[in-house]
């Protein structure tokens, strides 16, 4: 059976779900998933999980995150995106809005900043997606969000008629909302604003170039739990005595360890994964183990 981690180049006009079901077949396995979606508008980078390397997503979900985005001034609309209607009024003529304003415009939004997500986004109130009480008509308040942009840079700026088409490269934690981030600018210059297009280029230390669209995926592309594991935390090597410990849930000392935790415990004459541990009293705790059969 297929295994580990893959990284895929998703089409746009694809959703997440229909990317999963094209590695399903590309692969001919049922078990797929993903560590984040992609809005269906958007293209770039998912990292998916295939048979046991969706035991490794846990723990690449909260990876930081690079896009390029394109952010139209001029102004607002229902969903933040290109797919909603024209909605507000704007407080400053576009035409008075310099490329110099515009960059200025982009430094309060560096750093650590609280975000209110979109209204049509995944998020859950009460159990429901904000995006689909939204299109029920029902009013949706969300909360506000620390988040952190690392990177925000305007790589170029286009001026058409009506608009202003500002290129983006971002750097971000899990969680932030480009959309969201798109509106915030537009409204910091007084002229409204929203995404027009959007790519993921990385995730953590994974990268889009090179990478196969869903149903091109083939098995040699697969990338091999302790690889992946040993990008994303420190490793810390076990030795035979060590991993029949681990593997039957008996703690090993763990005094010596690099860190607390998570670690990745790679056996030290295969080079697999064995499990995703900690340290806690100077003993081992396993996270996550991977059965001998999957390593």
């Amino acid at each position: 059976m297929a295994s580990g981690i893959v990284l895929v180049d998703k089409p746009l006009g694809l959703s997440s779900h229909s990317a999963v079901s094209g590695v399903r077949k590309a692969l001919d396995t049922k078990k797929v998933g993903h560590a984040g979606t992609l809005d269906p508008a958007a293209t770039g980078l998912l990292v998916m999980g295939v048979g046991a390397g969706t035991r490794l997503l846990t723990y690449l979900v909260g990876l930081d995150k690079s896009y390029t985005a394109t952010l139209r001034l001029g102004y607002e609309t229902t969903t933040d995106d290109a797919e909603g209607e024209s909605v507000g009024e704007t407080s400053t003529e576009l035409a008075s809005v310099s490329d110099d304003a515009i960059r200025r415009a982009l430094e309060p939004f560096r750093g650590e900043i609280d975000q209110v997500p979109s209204t049509y986004s995944a998020i859950k109130v009460e159990g429901k997606r904000a995006y689909d009480l939204a299109r029920s008509g029902q009013e949706v308040e969300l909360r506000s969000r620390r988040v952190t942009v690392s990177g925000l840079d305007a790589s170029s700026i286009t001026r058409g008629e009506g608009v202003i088409d500002v290129e983006l490269v971002v750097e971000c934690s899990s969680g932030t909302y480009i959309r969201a981030l798109a509106r915030d600018i537009g409204r910091a210059l007084g002229v409204g604003g929203h995404l027009v297009a959007l790519r993921r280029t990385r995730v953590g230390p994974f990268g889009v170039e090179g990478t196969p669209a869903p149903q091109e995926v083939e098995e040699s592309q697969l990338l091999g739990l302790a690889q992946v594991a040993g990008q994303i935390m420190p490793v810390v090597t076990l030795s035979k005595t060590e991993v029949a410990d681990i593997s039957h849930g008996r703690p090993v000392r763990a005094e010596d360890w690099p860190s607390p935790g998570p670690l990745a415990g790679c056996d030290a004459d295969t080079g697999s994964l064995v499990a995703i541990v900690e340290a806690s009293g100077g003993r081992s705790r396993i996270l996550m183990g991977v059965p001998h059969t999957e390593r």
